[in-house]
């Protein structure tokens, strides 16, 4: 199965290239949020690519699909994730796709043709980068540690305070903090032991089922605010950090510091 659906997103991510090289027409999707015709195309090509897969799954898809499935197995597809990037030339862009069944991530592919980056996990197989086995980092003091966020479209709109308060705190007791702009590729970094923690509110299902997988694969703890044990695709929140540190930060989280 792992072979099949990397070769649909191989197929797609010769396009995505193709866009990234090319001119783009853009539009709006919200005040700052935007979408281009390889967002759709790309998307077009995965859905073809990975209609072997059969009726008991259902799709899941950013530009087409968004609507929540009803059936007990669903493939979550984000054609480019980091979008923005995509179209300002910034090479941290990727092709996420993400299976699961009965709601446990079964296999997870995070693919960035730019910068020739394969991320992928079958469930209880470990994740690997290029063919390279991956883990991520056991830290136990938040000094040492490198986190990654982002910061929502909805931030033009949105009044809830704990994003700022959870950012000044990692601002004050971290190594630093990095904002790249792709969920999926953030989650595939602290997967890859570059960042020792990744956190983001108000995310789509699409956004983070591929990397959920591949950071789990990785040794992360990853969870939402609902259960330090577990993560929900629409909760909205995630996070992934090592497991010595995951409880405190959950703890951090959810009393918002």
């Amino acid at each position: 199965m792992l072979s099949k659906i990397e070769k649909a997103v191989l197929k797609a991510g010769e396009h995505l290239l193709k866009g990234f090289n090319s001119s783009k027409q853009i539009s709006f999707k919200g005040k700052i949020d935007i979408v281009t015709q390889y967002d759709v195309e790309v998307e077009k090509i995965l859905l073809e690519e990975l209609s072997f897969l059969d009726s008991s799954y259902g799709f899941v898809a950013e530009e087409t699909r968004k609507e929540k499935t009803d059936c007990k197995n669903a493939v979550y597809i984000d054609p480019i994730d980091g979008t923005t990037n995509f179209v300002h030339g910034f090479p941290f862009c990727c092709i996420s796709v993400g299976v699961y069944e009965e709601g446990v991530g079964r296999y997870g592919i995070v693919y960035n043709p730019v910068m020739n980056e394969m991320f992928k996990a079958e469930y209880g197989q470990g994740a690997y980068c290029n063919g390279e086995r991956i883990h991520s980092t056991h830290k136990t003091d938040l000094k040492d540690c490198l986190i990654a966020t982002g910061f929502p479209y909805s931030i033009v709109y949105d009044k809830d305070h704990r994003l700022f308060s959870i950012l000044e705190y990692i601002l004050k007791n971290t190594r630093g903090i990095r904002r790249a702009g792709s969920a999926a590729l953030d989650l595939c970094y602290t997967a890859k032991g570059v960042f020792d923690g990744y956190y983001e509110f108000n995310l789509s299902p699409w956004d983070i089922a591929g990397g959920a997988v591949i950071a789990s694969e990785a040794g992360c703890r990853v969870c939402g605010l609902k259960s330090p044990d577990s993560y929900d695709l629409y909760e909205q929140f995630i996070m992934a950090v090592s497991p010595e540190l995951s409880k405190f930060l959950y703890d951090k989280f959810n009393g918002t510091i």
